[in-house]
């Protein structure tokens, strides 16, 4: 499978690949996100982290895998709709799905359950996998890990 980075010149591929990586990963959790609330927390001096390298590392194989996928569901998602503006969609609110048209709930539908089994696949459970995505939009330590896993992750030939 051709690596995303082989399709940019070298001056643009890492300023590419981080916007790419990073909207992706963001809409990925619009999609596949379940609600999440927070219980009552107990502060330490020194929080926990949010993940592990492991977990990160799983969680990178995962935005790569589910990106192909993301993509096709948006592009075929937009040819039904047309110029109207496409809503954002959440796998576990049936009324953001209801609201599209019937091929465009199919596909939706489709790309949820793919990316579940996505995550699961790469060994984070939903809850992990949406813990790290809300997580990266306000923890700058963490999106710079993430960041360097998918960099490093596309140069590896054994890459998804």
């Amino acid at each position: 499978m051709n690596k995303i980075s082989d399709f940019f010149s070298r001056t643009s591929r890492k300023r590419v690949l981080c916007q790419s990586f990073f909207f992706g990963a963001i809409a990925t959790m619009g999609v596949i996100s379940n609600t999440f609330s927070l219980g009552s927390k107990a502060y330490g001096q020194t929080p926990a982290p949010i993940a592990n390298n492991t977990q990160i590392n799983s969680y990178a194989q995962a935005v790569l895998a589910m990106e192909p996928a993301r993509q096709n569901a948006f592009e075929e998602i937009k040819k039904l709709i047309g110029n109207g503006e496409i809503p954002k969609i959440v796998c576990n609110d049936s009324n953001s799905i209801n609201g599209l048209p019937r091929k465009a709930q199919d596909i939706a539908v489709n790309y949820c359950n793919r990316s579940q089994k996505i995550v699961q696949d790469n060994g984070l459970s939903i809850d992990q996998f949406n813990k790290i995505t809300i997580e990266l939009q306000n923890n700058d330590i963490l999106k710079q890990q993430v960041y360097n896993t998918l960099l490093r992750l596309q140069k590896s030939p054994d890459s998804p």
